[in-house]
């Protein structure tokens, strides 16, 4: 399974606390970004601004009058809108993900926060990369060939240890179909598990049958019936 510094962007523009209004806007005309992380004198991460939070000294300047009540949210857009510096326009603190975290889980913490893009840190909160929503669904431009190859080395054969021939797999646009028998219903429930989590799968179309209902409350049959033991009548 992929992980976020496998997709990330390496090459991260970022900007320092003191860093002008001016300039930010520069910098993301430039390099063709919508954010830019802002870093301390020790490099650490300490904030975000977006164009988002630039847009708020435009849409201040367009109020007619001031609100006469004022909430958290619109206090803290005020200020930035007043803001002329780094540290006095960015979001903070920031949603992050660290480099090994895999792509479900940085599209997890996007999904979860409501953010486009997560800031990609080592231990010591010092900015390696940034991950975008585009990035994420690199994944799924895998071809059908390498899914299917995939599922079939690494999961059937490498941590199933299926039989040859026991369960096929076919896979069409993500889709991967699965047909065939496996010992028992748990097995099969594990099974579907891992190839959801085979990267570019779209989803799974399940035929697989079983031979033991492992789940059933008559525990006792079903693990008797595994080692093809007789249970004990009553």
């Amino acid at each position: 399974m992929k992980v976020v510094k496998e997709v990330m962007t390496k090459a991260v523009v970022v900007a320092e606390e003191q860093t002008p209004f001016k300039e930010l806007l520069d910098l993301m005309h430039e390099h063709r970004v919508s954010a830019i992380p802002i870093v301390d004198r020790s490099s650490r991460l300490i904030g975000i601004v977006s164009e988002a939070d630039l847009l708020l000294k435009e849409v201040r300047e367009s109020q007619d009058t001031e609100p006469i009540f004022e909430t958290r949210r619109s206090r803290i857009e005020r200020e930035k809108s007043e803001g002329s510096v780094a540290v006095q326009l960015m979001s903070s603190p920031v949603v992050t993900v660290g480099g090994q975290a895999t792509v479900a889980e940085a599209a997890r913490i996007m999904h979860d926060r409501g953010v486009k893009r997560l800031p990609v840190v080592d231990e010591e909160q010092h900015v390696v990369g940034i991950v975008s929503r585009t990035d994420l669904l690199t994944v799924f431009l895998r071809l059908d060939s390498e899914i299917a190859n995939e599922v079939d080395e690494g999961v059937l054969r490498g941590t199933m240890w299926l039989e040859p021939g026991t369960v096929h797999a076919r896979v069409h646009e993500g889709v991967v179909k699965l047909k065939g028998q496996v010992e028992s219903r748990s097995q099969m429930f594990i099974l579907i598990g891992l190839v959801r989590g085979v990267d570019g799968v779209v989803g799974v179309d399940s035929e697989l049958t079983y031979q033991v209902d492992d789940t059933s409350e008559d525990r006792e049959l079903a693990w008797s019936r595994w080692f093809g033991l007789v249970p004990t009548r009553r």
